[in-house]
Parts: C-alpha cells; sequence; structure tokens
C-alpha cells in the first residue's frame, strides 16, 4: 500500500481486530506481534495468515521467544531462526529482531545468521536497542548490517525522555559516507538505518517532535481496554499478571489512529 506521505505510523497489534482497527485508521505498516501486554513475543503462523488475508497493510513480525532480556541460548536462537524462515515463506514484508550478548553489545554472529535467513526481507531492530550497553556503536552495527529501520525510544521508558538520543540518532541517519568507507555506504545503503520513535508515542507527542525533530517515522500500539462480552464472571482466578482482569481486553483505537495520522498531515 503506498504511505500516505513522507512519514511511516507503524501501529503495533497483537490480534486480527486492532489490525482491521490500524488500517481503518490510516497506518502504513502493522509490527504484529503476540501478548503486547508484556511488550510482544512471537505471534503465530495462523495469527499472521488471518491479518495478511483480512489486511492489506505491509507486516513486519515481531520474533522474541519470550518476555524478558534478550540474551538467547541456543534453542532459543534456533527458534528464532526456524521463525525466520517460516514468516518469510508465509510472505512477511519484515521482520522485528534483536539479540544482545551478555555485556550489552549487539550479537553479530546471531544477527548476521538471522539476516541471511531473512534473505532479503525488511528488518527492523527492536528495542533491544534500548537496553544496550553503547547506542551509537550499536547504531554503526545496525548499518554494516543492513538493518533499515531501528525501533527506539532513545534509551528510556518513553520517547519523550528519550529525545536528547534520538536527535542524536537522527542526525547519524543523514550522515552519509561517515565511518563507512569512500563509497558512503554499508551493504548498499547510503544513509544509516531509520530512527522510528516508539514508548509513548501519541497525538500530541507525534506534533511535539515534528516541530523538535527530523524524525519522519513512528511507532504506536494505541491500546485501549475494551470490556470482554462475557456474562458469567468467576473472579479471582487469574490466569495471567495478577493486576490484571481477565475481563479486560485490549485493542487499537481507530480512532486514536486517525488522530496520530492527521498530526502527521
Amino acid at each position: 500500500m503506498e504511505q500516505h506521505s513522507k512519514y511511516t505510523l507503524e501501529c503495533c497489534v497483537d490480534s486480527v481486530e486492532s489490525a482491521l482497527a490500524a488500517a481503518g485508521g490510516g497506518a502504513d505498516r502493522l509490527e504484529l506481534c503476540a501478548d503486547l501486554i508484556i511488550g510482544g513475543t512471537s505471534p503465530s503462523l495462523a495469527l499472521y495468515e488471518q491479518v495478511h488475508a483480512c489486511c492489506d497493510l505491509p507486516v513486519r513480525v515481531l520474533l522474541r521467544p519470550r518476555f524478558g532480556d534478550f540474551l538467547y541460548t541456543e534453542y532459543e536462537f534456533r527458534i528464532l531462526r526456524r521463525e525466520v524462515e517460516l514468516f518469510r515463506e508465509a510472505g512477511a514484508e519484515g521482520i522485528v529482531i534483536g539479540c544482545l550478548k551478555e555485556d550489552g553489545s549487539l550479537n553479530m554472529e546471531q544477527m548476521r545468521e538471522l539476516l541471511k535467513t531473512a534473505d532479503g526481507m525488511k528488518i527492523t531492530l527492536h528495542r533491544a536497542f534500548d537496553v544496550c550497553a553503547d547506542p551509537i556503536r550499536a547504531y554503526e552495527q545496525a548499518w554494516e548490517l543492513g538493518i533499515d529501520t531501528i525501533l527506539t525510544s532513545g534509551q528510556e521508558s518513553n520517547c519523550l525522555l528519550g529525545l536528547p538520543l534520538l536527535k542524536r540518532l537522527c542526525a547519524l541517519e543523514k550522515e552519509t559516507g561517515i565511518s563507512c568507507g569512500p563509497e558512503g555506504e554499508r551493504n548498499g545503503q547510503k544513509s544509516g538505518p531509520q530512527i522510528m520513535a516508539g514508548a509513548g508515542v501519541t497525538p500530541q507527542v507525534i506534533k511535539q517532535f515534528r516541530e523538535q525533530t527530523d524524525i519522519t517515522a513512528y511507532h504506536l500500539s494505541a491500546k485501549k481496554i475494551v470490556d470482554s462480552g462475557m456474562r458469567y464472571r468467576k473472579e479471582g482466578v487469574p490466569m495471567g499478571l495478577p493486576a490484571m482482569s481477565e475481563f479486560d481486553i485490549f485493542r487499537t483505537d481507530r480512532e486514536l489512529v486517525e488522530q496520530a495520522r492527521q498530526a502527521l498531515a
């Protein structure tokens, strides 16, 4: 689907219903995951197939085998690599990945292997970037790998707090030929990976960022809580996070996505 403007509005969704709401609100692209309430884990292939069948937006699939850090065991890495194969074969536009070493640096060996398996898919480095030890070095390594997008809050809990680093990274994005050889390119990219602001993105934040930064890509979930349709409710039996009601369902708010799109007009 053709983008609405020079800006990219990506919506993170974990259901078909949310994907349709994001598309209806004017999103340019989806990040598909499961378990958005815990930051997202790898979705099922069946969920991808349903979203793909019902929605014509490009889909990048988050691949994260579990909640928690990004230091993966060999078993977990095998799962990640196999998921790349499955979603590539299923036709996903891209994948959203990130692997770290114990010292907080990018695990370049694992990342290279995942990119090789992706075989030309679009690649987003997810918020593993936000907990790496040296974000500037990680940005350079992402450039070396040929990653086209970095989703980041500027290594803070939300993108407003991370604004200083986001500005610095955005400047790096536009520096062609810096530390990348005489051709001014790395892996065929004439500029560094695109910085996509995430965490705490709202229509108001987008307006502020447009005034203060050169960032052109934004990532939001636009969540709202929908009440369960269950009439019989057995209380006091949590199936997961005790703080969350089993009868609260997270969905993307189409109107909020529309407002974000308007903020980019």
